[in-house]
């Protein structure tokens, strides 16, 4: 373990620039080593951290340059893993409230394949398990399925073929 040769006051390398903190790269290249994001969202978590001189146009460029930043990896990898429990309506809204444009998040769909098909059946059955049998208790379906993102024409489907 690299741990056990660490004292308890040294600290990782970092890029230190004059106003003390580390760098706005490091700080970048820190948020992406925990998990995708989107260039808009990086962007947003990086703008309270500027200080003069400080160029994060040619940081995100930079970063994307390399392959670290990619709105298009960000889309297909949020749509693999909340696809078995939000439909393509909502994680669709997710991803354009993040900056991402709608080519590249139709494109993510198309990659992420059978990982990234929104299955209406078993989210419902995550919440009920019989049929409606009245008008409001159908209403209460359709509105749970329409909340989780999926079409209202496909809910309806769903529900007709079922009963």
């Amino acid at each position: 373990m690299a741990w056990a040769f660490m004292s308890a006051t040294s600290k990782p390398a970092e890029v230190v620039v004059p106003h003390g903190g580390p760098s706005l790269k490091a700080r970048a290249m820190r948020l992406l080593a925990r998990r995708e994001h989107s260039r808009e969202e990086l962007r947003r978590k990086l703008v309270p951290k500027l200080v003069e001189g400080d160029d994060l146009d040619a940081v995100l460029d930079d970063l994307a340059a390399r392959g670290w930043l990619s709105d298009a990896r960000y889309a297909e990898q949020s749509i693999r893993a909340k696809s078995r429990r939000y439909g393509p309506l909502k994680l669709a809204h997710a991803l354009r409230a993040k900056g991402v444009d709608d080519d590249a998040i139709q494109a993510a769909f198309r990659a992420a394949g059978e990982d990234g098909h929104s299955n209406l059946e078993s989210v419902w059955k995550t919440r009920f398990k019989a049929l409606p049998t009245g008008d409001r208790e159908r209403g209460r379906q359709v509105r749970f399925l329409q909340g989780r993102g999926f079409a209202l024409e496909d809910i309806l489907r769903f529900l007709k073929a079922r009963g």
